[in-house]
């Protein structure tokens, strides 16, 4: 967060973006809209999966598809699903996840947004446990290759309020680079010759968090 000067020499509060960050900034309508218990379930389904139709959906999540279908629309109007047009047919319609963040809400919650980021928080925190949980359960029977490629680790240091900011956005700028090289290589935008070998490819989570303890 940064301090600039307004027009009218009045002090306010910008929060820049950190490297990576998705430009989709939710408001406090969106994040109403999102914070519906069978709405978030859906969107981690499809952050899971990559893509999914309404049909999908509800029989993952057992709903019936005029569920779905209604909660989808509902999460395309305020941007956080769109169609996926490399799937599909005009019978069936795929729908994929788009990035979103909340840091300004995250920084600054008001009475408009604290309740439902309090969802949003409490439902992607179960899902990280679910998730870590699971991959812990089965790690041991997975290829080495790919328990080799994992990683657990925890870091602490005593660092500045700047220090740690500086540190979440190189880390950012890490994960962003490799995304963006994968997605390249899978839509053959990075050469032909890996995508001859047919390398397996797998859904990788990432899970980065940066914050400071609390105080004694």
């Amino acid at each position: 967060m940064s301090e600039r000067k307004g027009s009218d020499g009045s002090d306010s509060s910008q929060y820049a973006a950190l490297p990576g960050e998705a430009p989709h900034n939710v408001g406090a309508s969106a994040m109403k809209a999102f914070a519906h218990p069978l709405r978030m379930a859906m969107y981690t389904y499809l952050n899971d999966h990559g893509a999914a139709t309404s049909t999908t959906l509800a029989q993952h999540l057992g709903e019936s598809t005029g569920q779905t279908s209604y909660h989808l629309r509902q999460l395309e109007k305020h941007g956080f699903v769109e169609e996926d047009p490399t799937r599909g047919t005009g019978r069936e319609r795929w729908w994929k996840p788009v990035g979103f963040t909340v840091r300004e809400a995250f920084v600054k919650p008001t009475a408009a947004t604290s309740a439902q980021l309090d969802a949003m928080l409490a439902h992607q925190l179960s899902d990280r446990f679910e998730k870590l949980q699971e991959w812990l359960g089965r790690v041991s029977d997975e290829e080495p290759a790919w328990r080799d490629a994992s990683l657990e680790s925890t870091s602490t240091a005593s660092m500045t309020a700047p220090q740690m900011r500086a540190m979440a956005g190189e880390l950012m700028e890490v994960v962003d680079r490799h995304t963006d090289a994968a997605r390249a290589a899978r839509d053959g935008e990075a050469g032909t010759e890996a995508d001859a070998e047919a390398v397996e490819t797998r859904r990788v989570r990432v899970y980065l968090t940066v914050f400071p303890l609390a105080e004694d």
